[in-house]
């Protein structure tokens, strides 16, 4: 099975039943790997450690996938990222505070695939989620979208 299937497959599986609720993350952490497939990396304060499935994501962290891997992510306002092989990324800022009004999210990504499916920060405050990429900054007005950065 090609790697690009397997990746569509991944992220149809991920964006069924069984998302995260807000209450299920603590408050440092913004979400949490719900699925992987091959070898992956998390570097967080400049340390790397080996990814794994439930493992927690948090601003900041850099994610990267092998070259055979796949990553399904679910962030607290349940927006789905469906990470590809070869693929690095970034969640530069991430705020869900909805009784406040104060919601928004910075992706960065570097190089790979990346499906993205809008949580609530995407459909409450779409002017707010932003990801950016090494030839464009995508303001997201819409709630699903495929992005390949070789």
């Amino acid at each position: 099975m090609t790697y690009l299937l397997r990746f569509f497959l991944l992220a149809l599986w991920v964006w069924g039943p069984g998302v995260v609720r807000a209450d299920d993350v603590s408050e440092k952490e913004i979400g949490f790997i719900k699925t992987l497939e091959g070898p992956a990396t998390i570097e967080r304060d400049k340390k790397k450690m080996p990814a794994s499935s439930g493992q927690h994501i948090r601003v900041n962290d850099i994610i990267r996938t092998g070259k055979s891997a796949t990553m399904g992510i679910v962030l607290k306002d349940n927006t789905i990222l469906s990470v590809g092989p070869k693929s690095e990324l970034a969640i530069d800022e991430y705020v869900y505070a909805p009784k406040d009004q104060k919601l928004s999210m910075l992706t960065r990504m570097v190089r790979g695939t990346l499906e993205y499916i809008s949580g609530t920060i995407g459909k409450l405050a779409p002017q707010s989620t932003r990801f950016e990429t090494p030839m464009a900054i995508l303001g997201i007005r819409g709630t699903r979208f495929l992005v390949k950065i070789d």
